[in-house]
């Protein structure tokens, strides 16, 4: 399904019936990552995903974003669709980051929310001395963490070579460099909402350890699961048992 939200033609998918749920994805990811959940939850929910702008079948933005204009966007997007307070919002990765700072900002409301291996804890430091390279391996760094079949179809994405120019605007190339350097910390200590993280033992996209322990820590309240055996994708690897976890969680 389509929808034009800030003159964006917005792809998004809706199933089920009941309490909202709203899922997002992560950086160069799409809505068709949570495949393996969505039929499951929406059994018991109404399940809303979108490609966020500049994936999937989404139109990029037109400016520089920040994680706040990737809030806005999806706030505007609910509203478009006239769509209930949610539930819980369920964010992985990036989408985690977006969740928590539209959420501490008020841009956007819930119930609840679920980090799965959310990013947003960030090494300023790092990503100053990255400078230009982590534009000039743009495809690769933003990609490293995705399925084989998905990095390799994004990094030609990025390189132009499937007739496609989507990702290697100069405004894109801002808004990852300005969207991955984000530090979401000050945002999570003012969160006041229940909070499930769960995290896969094995990931190094973002690892519990640096990453997942310090949101828990930083949002009063919150609940830290680990799936074992599991990495970036654990939704990919551990789907029943996030579903599970979101479900009980949620109930």
């Amino acid at each position: 399904m389509q929808v034009v939200v800030q003159k964006l033609l917005t792809h998004y998918d809706t199933s089920g019936s009941g309490p909202l749920l709203v899922l997002l994805h992560g950086w160069g990811d799409r809505l068709e990552t949570f495949d393996g959940i969505a039929d499951k939850l929406a059994k018991q929910f109404t399940v809303v995903r979108l490609d966020l702008p500049g994936f999937g079948a989404t139109e990029p933005p037109k400016t520089v974003w920040a994680l706040a204009e990737y809030a806005q966007f999806v706030a505007d997007f609910l509203k478009k669709l006239e769509l209930p307070r949610p539930k819980a919002i369920v964010g992985h990765s990036n989408g985690g980051a977006v969740a928590i700072v539209g959420l501490a900002d008020g841009v956007l409301s819930s119930d609840a929310l679920v980090l799965l291996a959310s990013a947003g804890v960030r090494d300023r430091q790092g990503f100053k001395k990255l400078g230009l390279k982590v534009i000039a391996k743009l495809g690769k760094a933003a990609t490293f963490w995705l399925p084989k079949r998905q990095k390799q179809r994004l990094q030609r994405k990025f390189y132009g070579t499937i007739g496609s120019d989507m990702l290697v605007a100069p405004h894109l190339k801002e808004t990852f460099k300005r969207t991955v350097s984000q530090d979401i910390q000050p945002q999570a200590h003012v969160l006041n909402l229940p909070t499930l993280l769960i995290y896969g033992e094995h990931d190094r996209a973002t690892p519990v350890k640096s990453i997942g322990i310090v949101l828990h820590d930083a949002i009063t309240g919150s609940k830290l699961n680990i799936i074992h055996g599991a990495d970036h994708f654990v939704h990919h690897a551990q789907a029943d048992q996030v579903v599970e976890q979101i479900v009980e969680f949620v109930s």
